[in-house]
């Protein structure tokens, strides 16, 4: 008897939409040079002069960059002022300069310390400016449409539009930027024809004034000067750009310009009288207004295209959401130039390719700039998956109708095209080079391993897992009455809540830290873990890279031995790290079985702990722990005031690497190999030399007894999924709001937005 064969019918959504191209071909556009290639002259400020590795170091990069070399690694271990390094190089480049790196809480502190070396130089901050952000999704098996949702830091707005007007306008230019920089911008060379430039003595007409700034962006408001608007006043026009600070003032004697000026927008007050004023756009996304009938055709033919094809596979509905939704862009471009998600239309806007990618803040830099990625370890796997996950929602979006196929090219760069874009200088920075840099630059580093203080990295002692709280509380016992604070890593975040609810009960001053805990708050923790409010900070992959913690002597590891993201080599070395700003710097392990990961992560940490010795002894340094000012720490976190929760705060698919706390293992095998995630080996015991764990005093600890205390009755809502999203009691309807938000925000980080919006649902119903 013949087996029945089962037919498989394939998903019409399926199919590809369009082809992607190669990076020499999806460029956007050819750029003119905004600024002649001179020398940039960066004038470096600072107290202190090179010292331990530093002069070595700042003298190989500047010599390797000076002699052709395109890629060169500085590795640097933690507390070797890494950042002071490459301060020294941008000066002796004189380049416009780029610095990656992998999230925005890096980003302000880096951006901090190069405004402190640089601050006669324009250093700037570009990261992303929404607090909220949900994007636009589908999601088919539920036939469930969100709409865009977000919420933009005007601060940050402003720092981002100063950053791209200096570009173009100058050349001694500092950049810190996220992964933001690879997501799209408007043309810079539209960008750069649409400033308005007016110098002193020249013949202008008011109404052109005015015309031309309200071609850009700005707005008419003659009572209060706020940012992107501009009053008039007789013959005196006044403007508060989008990304100044100050006013700029511009006098007419008639047609001729008769006095330019910045003044105070507050006090009224003239601050600098200048020869020449020019006014960038209030808005990236600017076009020309004669281009408007052209973009509008281009969008029409195709629709038309499109709405064929689904004709043709017979996808009614998608061709009549398609259509509708289409046709109302197009009215609301023709009448006000704008509409809901213009971003989609980008390439048409800009009369691209199919294919091509967007203008980022790369290309404004031009072809003659520096870039360097901070903590190269993580950022370069950042940028490579941004591109997958926002293409898997646009397809979507557009298979079903709701956006044309040009929307796919609204992207962030993929990694080949950022790859294609490098100039002719990069300098990786990290105190663990991954494989994708060590392979640029043929395992060839430049070393920084000896600090300016001194201080060695941290004793290693390993201890096995039976056993392994008795050995923490004596030894944090012993810490906090050396007047210290410690470090506790885990691998979940259950782990980590429970663990700090131990130590409380054990009568340890102990908070945990993990991505659940807001942007500012984390900030808040560190503040208090350094002020000693309390002594043991418990955490998963957040105490790593760029953690300045002096007070910290001891970093306990447990579940070393659990080969994964957070536990191969590079993450040991960077969680080791965070002791070596103390002259006491210990690491704790707590392992079983020794793998590849852990066993390199001890040779290299006792490698360079033997170079550290010899060169104390050579040149009679004493160790001494680094000293900083709590009130100095905070100002280095955040440039910007109180900013929200950054961890939501990006476009489309932007997020913090460090936050990505429960994936022990990458899901993709080759990003696997790029961040460096090791196999685990079992195979070999402990290392002989490694101090034993010593007999312990018999534990004085005794758990504190709890009360519970019994809550008041409440009136309770009809609806259970209402009472236990609101909560019971109507008197804390803010803080439950409040509480809603929070949940909606987290939702959309973790990219569910379907949740995301039944939420904000219920937030409506509940404002209503």
């Amino acid at each position: 008897m013949a087996r029945a064969r089962k037919t498989i019918t394939p998903d019409p959504y399926a199919k590809p939409i369009a082809k992607p191209l190669p990076p020499s071909k999806s460029l956007p556009g050819k750029l003119k040079q905004f600024q002649a290639p001179t020398r940039a002259d960066f004038d470096l400020v600072s107290p202190y002069g090179a010292a331990g590795d530093q002069p070595k170091a700042i003298e190989e990069l500047t010599e390797g960059f000076k002699n052709g070399e395109q890629f060169q690694t500085l590795l640097g271990v933690t507390g070797s002022g890494k950042t002071f390094t490459m301060a020294n190089v941008i000066k002796n480049v004189g380049k416009p300069t780029l610095i990656l790196t992998h999230n925005k809480t890096l980003a302000a502190q880096l951006y901090q310390e190069f405004k402190s070396f640089f601050p006669n130089n324009a250093v700037e901050y570009f990261v992303s400016y929404y607090d909220y952000f949900q994007p636009e999704a589908y999601i088919p098996h539920t036939d469930t449409f969100i709409e865009k949702d977000a919420s933009i830091n005007d601060e940050i707005d402003k720092l981002r539009l100063r950053a791209t007007a200096n570009l173009l306008t100058r050349r001694d230019v500092i950049i810190v930027a996220s992964v933001s920089c690879i997501y799209g911008l408007g043309s810079p060379s539209e960008y750069f024809d649409l400033m308005v430039r007016i110098k002193k003595g020249d013949i202008y007409d008011r109404d052109k004034i005015l015309r031309d700034l309200v071609h850009i962006q700005y707005s008419r408001n003659d009572f209060s000067l706020d940012r992107g608007t501009f009053r008039v006043r007789g013959d005196v026009i006044e403007v508060h750009p989008s990304y100044d600070e100050d006013g700029l003032r511009i006098e007419l004697f008639g047609d001729e310009v008769d006095r330019l000026c910045r003044f105070n927008i507050v006090t009224g007050e003239v601050i600098k009288e200048v020869e020449e004023l020019t006014i960038a756009p209030a808005k990236h996304f600017v076009t020309k207004e004669e281009n408007r009938a052209g973009m509008l055709q281009r969008i029409q033919l195709e629709l038309t295209d499109r709405l064929a094809e689904l004709d043709k596979e017979g996808k009614v509905l998608e061709s009549a959401r398609l259509s509708s939704r289409t046709r109302y862009d197009m009215e609301m471009l023709r009448e006000t130039g704008m509409c809901n998600g213009i971003e989609n239309y980008s390439r048409i806007i800009e009369d691209r390719a199919p294919g091509t990618r967007p203008f980022t803040l790369i290309d404004y830099f031009g072809d003659d700039w520096l870039l360097m990625i901070d903590e190269s370890h993580v950022s370069i796997p950042q940028v490579g998956g941004m591109a997958e996950g926002d293409k898997s929602r646009k397809t979507t979006l557009v298979q079903y109708g709701f956006r044309l196929p040009c929307a796919l090219d609204n992207r962030p760069m993929n990694f080949a095209e950022f790859e294609y874009m490098y100039p002719k200088q990069v300098l990786f920075v990290s105190a663990t080079p991954g494989d994708y840099e060590l392979k640029k630059t043929s395992g060839v580093v430049t070393e920084q391993i000896n600090r300016p203080t001194g201080l060695l990295d941290p004793k290693i002692e390993l201890f096995p897992i039976q056993g392994q709280m008795d050995v923490l509380l004596y030894r944090i016992e012993e810490v906090v009455k050396n007047g210290d604070r410690v470090l506790v890593t885990t691998l979940t975040k259950k782990m980590a809540q429970d663990l700090t609810e131990f130590f409380i009960e054990a009568g340890i001053r102990a908070k945990y830290l993990h991505s659940d805990i807001k942007t500012l708050e984390r900030h808040e923790l560190i503040r208090g873990l350094r002020s000693g409010e309390f002594d043991v900070l418990v955490g998963i992959n957040l105490l790593r890279e760029g953690l300045d913690l002096p007070e910290v002597s001891m970093v306990a590891i447990l579940d070393a031995d659990k080969e994964g993201f957070l536990r191969n080599y590079r993450s040991l070395i960077q969680t080791m790290g965070r002791a070596s700003r103390n002259v006491n710097g210990t690491v704790l392990l707590f392992a079983d079985n020794m793998t590849e990961s852990l066993q390199k992560a001890i040779d290299e940490t006792n490698r360079r702990r033997t170079l550290q010795e010899e060169f104390n002894a050579e040149h009679h340094i004493t160790p001494k722990s680094v000293t900083r000012k709590i009130e100095e720490d905070l100002r280095i976190v955040d440039p910007l005031g109180d900013l929200d929760d950054g961890s939501a705060g990006s476009p489309t698919w932007e997020r913090d690497e460090s936050d990505d706390e429960d994936a022990l293992r990458h899901p993709d095998p080759e990003m696997r190999s790029m961040i460096g995630e090791g196999s685990s080996d079992n195979s070999s015991g402990f290392t002989p030399g490694i101090r034993p764990m010593e007999p312990l005093q018999p534990s004085n600890y005794r758990k504190k007894s709890t009360t519970g205390k019994k809550k008041a009755p409440a009136s309770r809502h009809p609806d259970p999924e209402m009472r236990s999203m609101i909560g019971e009691g109507s008197s804390q309807s803010s803080s439950k709001l409040a509480a809603l938000e929070k949940q909606m925000k987290e939702a959309a980080a973790r990219l569910d937005f379907e949740e995301a919006a039944r939420i904000r649902d219920i937030i409506r119903s509940m404002n209503i």
